[in-house]
């Protein structure tokens, strides 16, 4: 069970937007030094606050707590005194011996906490409004530069994507600092003819090619779009598979030129 110190500690780490996965003890083979509901949490550092067992099953969850954050999954792991070498892996769950255990055996559940994927949104057009309201319910955080105290957005490289539906107000620096910053994509809401001009004024500016290629306007995917709902859909969907390639891209299997 988690105590009032995590609880606090859990809505820290939330605040800040720190992931972090929540390890608790769901089953427990005597003997062992902990408890079935022990709680801790594993932070991406690989540091563990809280108590889910001695210093033999801690480096068992360690590793295992960041293989599910990485992969954005929960994972149950059982770790026994004996067994195969080898992981033993199957849906949901991994089966590992560590023979430092003093003949117990231990279930831990594996939760990972995510920050959702931020987006920023320049501009107060109804497409954004409707990015705002569609945004949350497929795990996206939107963020308008309303929603900052001084009221500017700074693209960071951390950022999922950047959404720019000003018409034409300042659009060409937010555009700038997007692509600078390292946001993974980048948006703009205009025709072809007036999206062409702005890629035009950005290269005057000295953006390189390389960063203007990564400039996707008219933003979104192409779906016949026409009112500000079906074109938020559009981005939407674009930005959802931009997210699932940047995982597929983390899991892809090393490859050898042997």
């Amino acid at each position: 069970m988690i105590g009032g110190e995590l609880t606090r500690r859990v809505e820290q780490l939330t605040a800040e937007r720190a992931p972090f996965v929540m390890a608790t003890v769901v089953h427990v083979q005597r003997p062992a030094s902990v408890a079935p509901g022990s709680v801790g949490l594993v932070l991406s550092d690989g540091s563990i606050e809280g108590f889910i067992g001695g210093h033999c099953a801690q480096h068992s969850v360690r590793l295992h707590a960041l293989e599910a954050m990485d992969a954005g999954w929960p994972l149950l792991l059982r770790i026994l005194p004996e067994g195969p070498p080898e992981p033993v892996r199957e849906e949901g769950a991994v089966t590992v011996v560590n023979h430092c255990l003093s003949g117990g055996a231990i279930e831990v559940f594996l939760e990972p906490v995510l920050p959702a994927p931020r987006v920023l949104v320049a501009g107060d057009s109804p497409i954004v409004r409707e990015l705002r309201r569609l945004g949350p319910a497929v795990g996206l955080d939107i963020v308008a530069a309303r929603d900052i105290p001084d009221g500017t957005l700074r693209p960071a490289g951390t950022d999922l994507a950047l959404v720019v539906a000003a018409h034409g107000t300042d659009e060409v620096a937010t555009l700038r600092a997007g692509l600078e910053g390292g946001v993974r994509w980048v948006g703009l809401v205009a025709s072809r003819k007036r999206g062409a001009g702005v890629v035009e004024e950005l290269r005057t500016e000295g953006v390189s090619e390389e960063l203007l290629d990564r400039l996707e306007t008219p933003a979104g995917l192409d779906i016949g779009a026409r009112t500000p709902a079906e074109v938020a859909l559009s981005i939407v969907a674009r930005i959802v598979e931009i997210r699932r390639e940047a995982h597929e891209e983390r899991h892809e299997p090393a490859r050898s030129d042997g």
